[in-house]
Formats: structure tokens, C-alpha cells, sequence
């Protein structure tokens, strides 16, 4: 593209060669007048468009630092991915309308108690079979709360008239009754090893030992409104969070470090 170099090579730049041939016809005089002339038309370039260097790095006119986010900490975990769909849907005919109840609990060995009424069910959902374990007195109905004992085997059933049935599921035997221990019905049940505490309507919670005659260890009174941790063996309120709206259940998960909540009105969600 450079018209001026390309005709000095072919007229002085190929009669250049011919002098470098004879080397006897060339004076010191025009030798270095062609020093200058190839000084100034550049002559040490080898060919048109050949890259010697590579090119210059662009220029960062923000930092990526800046656009990128950072990377995650190690000790960070994932956020877990939670369907808002459900898998299967099971008929319920007859379950008490009743968000203060706590009608049904999902055992170790995958098997689903459901309170319908005045009879408590168990649904495997391993094959999928339903079997009826027990149907209570009418004197003693509704049945108001279950939960499983970590075995996966026993069963605890919260009543109406404030007693509290032990069952083994697998013989469909009832074990024995804990009474004494609330004035009020019992409508909700925990399992700790082979302490099953238990809260009643009149306001008392109750730890009582299955395996001795005499089952109360110790009961205290809660409060209201709010969902408080206690510490087991001092008996002291450790902390409270205000959930906005009635706490129907919880769900404790020492894995993921969560707190599952079910409220009521206003919200009637679920909360992890």
C-alpha cells in the first residue's frame, strides 16, 4: 500500500542489489546517500502486514473485581431447592378443623399416622396401604395430638380428656396411659429418646419418663403468642421469636440447622 517504497524497490532498491554484485562501481559517497534513503523509507521491514509483537492487552475500564460477585465462602452452604408443588395428595375425611391440634406425624420407618375423628390410621408409603390402629371412647374422643417415638414403632396419642395412649404399631397393642399430667386436652407431642414431652390446653408442659411408674419428670408453664426455646435441663427460657401470626406446629431439623414453623391466621402458610 506504501506506493513510494514499493517504487523504490523496484528501481533503486533492485539496483542496490546489483551494486552488493559489484561492490568496485559503488562510491562512499553514494553508499551512504542510500543509507538514507533507506533510513527514511523504512527499509528494514521484512513484509506487508506481518505482526513482529503481539498486540497491546486491551484496557479494563472496570475492574472485574467489580462486575463479577464474589465467590462464595467455604463454609457457606447451598441454598436447598424446595418444591412448592406436592408430590401425592391423600383423602382426609373427617379431620378436625382445629390449627391448635397437631393430627398427624411421619414415623422413622416411613410409615404416616393421621388422626380422622375419634380413629387414628396408618398409612405406609412404602406400598402405599392404610390400616386402622385404634378407635377411642366417645367419653375420650377426639383424639387431639400423635407423634411417633424415634424407634419408629411406638406411638403416642394425645386425647381429649387429657390422658396420653403409648401403642406399639407393629402388634397394634396398646402399652399404657399417662394421666396426671394435664387438666386440659393434649394437643401437641415431642419424643426425646424415651422422654415424651407433652403440652396441654391448660397451659402446662410436661416431660414424662415411659419407662418408670411414676412418669412425670418435671412440668412448667409456657407463654403466649410466641415460640420459645428452653433449655432442658435448667428449665430456662434460652430465647423467643416473634412469628407475626399463631404458631399451629414446629419442626426442629439439627441437620440443616432450620426451624420449620405452620401458622394460622392472618398468614396460613408454612414457614422454614
Amino acid at each position: 500500500m506504501d506506493f513510494d517504497y514499493a517504487h523504490y524497490m523496484l528501481t533503486e532498491g533492485n539496483k542496490k542489489g546489483k551494486e552488493k554484485e559489484n561492490p568496485e562501481v559503488t562510491s562512499p559517497s553514494r553508499e551512504a546517500y542510500l543509507k538514507q534513503l533507506a533510513k527514511a523509507f523504512n527499509m528494514n521491514r521484512t513484509r506487508i502486514l506481518a505482526f513482529k509483537n503481539k498486540p497491546p492487552n486491551p484496557v479494563e475500564l472496570i475492574p472485574n473485581s467489580i462486575l463479577s460477585p464474589p465467590p462464595p465462602s467455604k463454609s457457606s452452604k447451598p441454598r436447598r431447592y424446595i418444591s412448592q408443588s406436592s408430590e401425592r395428595a391423600l383423602d382426609a375425611p373427617n379431620i378436625l378443623d382445629d390449627f391448635y391440634l397437631n393430627l398427624l406425624d411421619w414415623g422413622s420407618r416411613n410409615v404416616l399416622s393421621i388422626a380422622l375423628g375419634n380413629t387414628l390410621y396408618l398409612w405406609n408409603a412404602v406400598d402405599c396401604s392404610t390400616a386402622e390402629l385404634v378407635t377411642v371412647d366417645e367419653e375420650d374422643s377426639p383424639v387431639t395430638s400423635v407423634s411417633w417415638a424415634p424407634n419408629g414403632r411406638d406411638l403416642a396419642i394425645g386425647l381429649k380428656n387429657s390422658h396420653v395412649q403409648l401403642w406399639d404399631a407393629d402388634a397394634f397393642r396398646m402399652l399404657r396411659t399417662l394421666r396426671g399430667g394435664h387438666q386440659a386436652r393434649v394437643g401437641s407431642l415431642c419424643w426425646n429418646n424415651h422422654i415424651l414431652t407433652t403440652g396441654g390446653m391448660d397451659g402446662r408442659i410436661v416431660n414424662n419418663n415411659v419407662r418408670v411408674r411414676s412418669h412425670i419428670v418435671e412440668s412448667y408453664r409456657g407463654y403466649q403468642q410466641e415460640v420459645l426455646f428452653w433449655n432442658a435441663h435448667t428449665w430456662a427460657c434460652l430465647n423467643s421469636v416473634e412469628t407475626g401470626s399463631q404458631v399451629c406446629a414446629l419442626l426442629l431439623n439439627k441437620n440443616e440447622r432450620e426451624l420449620l414453623s405452620s401458622h394460622g391466621f392472618t398468614h396460613n402458610q408454612l414457614s422454614l
